[in-house]
């Protein structure tokens, strides 16, 4: 990636994890920052953190990515206080119920929804007109590597991943041959913050192992070489790999034998668990 000095990048999620990670990144780029997230501490830490690294100027705005009016606002004042954003990094999100689908209330799914999937059309819309107005510039779409495949606990999260991946899929073709580069980021296994109920944290502590700086630094790599898709994390690569060559039926039953040992499975109903059918296998 050829960035020019005092180029303005763009992060939303920034309070912790990858969007941390990123607004640092290119904060020692010497990049002028417009960061945003919805938790007002983790914000201004983040803030004093890039300060300290880089005399570039930063604009730090309290935003909620799900109220399209505050993120077309926030575009707005990031190209008057900064100028025209030449990368914009969509990277704010949550995640779901971690409960199975009939266990997770309705309004759920929408929060899921309207934070991970609408969050980045919010901030595509908001900031297209601004990347279009350069020769060159980095359209960045956070999805999942649960944005590949679907998974026991996780229909909320997965559904709004796989939106964020159907979105920027069609919006790069509608993008073709202009100076917009879109990429699709896949991460898994990042040890983040996402996982914030107790009943995630089984699922975190054996899955979640990849550091965030590793992550984007993968990003950044892939941004400078003009990739479509990136797919990074702790064994992120077999589940990308599972995806595009298993069928489906039978990647479902690898799915369900690989986690059923770290999700509660008392609410689902009764079948045998990866344990069970190792031993069964054995005998």
């Amino acid at each position: 990636m050829k960035l020019e000095d005092r180029d303005v990048v763009v992060v939303t999620g920034v309070a912790s994890g990858m969007g941390r990670t990123y607004a640092l990144a290119f904060a020692k780029m010497g990049c002028r920052l417009a960061l945003c997230d919805i938790d007002e501490e983790g914000l201004a830490e983040t803030k004093n953190l890039v300060a300290a690294v880089s005399a570039a100027d930063i604009l730090s705005e309290c935003v909620d990515v799900t109220d399209a009016d505050a993120v077309l606002a926030f575009a707005q004042n990031t190209e008057e206080k900064l100028g025209s954003a030449r990368i914009v990094i969509n990277n704010a999100g949550i995640e779901g119920s971690a409960q199975p689908s009939w266990r997770t209330p309705l309004p759920t799914y929408q929060r899921v929804m309207a934070v991970n999937y609408f969050g980045v059309v919010h901030g595509c819309q908001a900031f297209l007109p601004q990347l279009l107005s350069h020769e060159q510039s980095w359209l960045v779409n956070v999805s999942s590597v649960f944005g590949l495949i679907g998974t026991p606990n996780h229909t909320d999260y997965c559904a709004s991943k796989f939106a964020v991946r159907g979105y920027s899929e069609a919006l790069r073709a509608e993008l073709e041959g202009s100076g917009v580069h879109v990429m699709l980021v896949h991460p898994g296994g990042v040890n983040t913050k996402i996982a914030r109920q107790e009943f995630s944290q089984t699922f975190a502590k054996h899955y979640l192992r990849s550091t965030p700086e590793d992550v984007v630094d993968k990003v950044l790599r892939a941004m400078a070489k003009r990739r479509a898709r990136v797919v990074c994390g702790h064994n992120s690569w077999k589940t990308a790999l599972a995806a595009r060559w298993i069928p489906l039926g039978y990647l479902s039953r690898l799915i369900w034998r690989e986690l059923s040992e770290f999700i509660d499975t008392s609410h689902y109903p009764a079948r045998k668990t990866r344990s069970e059918e190792t031993l069964r296998e054995n005998q």
